[in-house]
C-alpha cells in the first residue's frame, strides 16, 4: 500500500464516520482539507498527511500514521490516526452540546406536537 489509500475509505475505517458514503458525502460537499484544499472522495493519502475534517460546530484535525482501507478494531483504527485536535475546540462543542440539551422532567410523557413545534424553534 505504498501509493496510498482513498480517503473516503480510510476516514471510514479509522472510525472518523460510520461509513463510507457518510465520508463520501463530506468530501463531494468540500468539508474535507488537507493542506487547505478541499478534496474529492477518491484522493489517495499518506503517511504524514494532516487532515482537517468540518463536522459542524467542530473542525477536527487529524494526522495518517497508517494506511488502512478495511475498517477494523478500534485499537487498529486508534493506531493508524492521530487527533491533533485543540482540546478548546472540544471543550466548545462539549459546552455546545450541554446547552443544546432540553431537559424533560420524568414521568411526563412524549412531547406534544406543540412540545415539538417549541423544540425546533429552539434549535433555529
Amino acid at each position: 500500500m505504498g501509493e496510498g489509500v482513498r480517503i473516503d475509505k480510510w476516514l471510514w475505517a479509522v472510525r472518523i464516520f460510520k461509513s463510507r458514503s457518510l465520508a463520501t458525502d463530506f468530501c463531494k460537499h468540500g468539508r474535507i482539507l488537507i493542506g487547505d484544499e478541499a478534496v474529492k472522495p477518491s484522493r489517495n493519502i499518506h503517511i504524514g498527511d494532516i487532515i482537517v475534517v468540518r463536522k459542524p460546530p467542530l473542525i477536527l484535525t487529524y494526522q495518517v500514521t497508517g494506511l488502512i482501507a478495511k475498517r477494523g478494531s478500534a485499537t487498529l483504527a486508534a493506531e493508524n490516526v492521530i487527533n491533533l485536535t485543540p482540546q478548546e475546540e472540544l471543550d466548545r462543542a462539549h459546552q455546545a452540546h450541554e446547552s443544546a440539551f432540553y431537559v424533560r422532567d420524568r414521568g411526563t410523557g412524549r412531547p406534544t406536537k406543540k412540545d415539538r413545534r417549541n423544540l425546533n424553534k429552539m434549535d433555529i
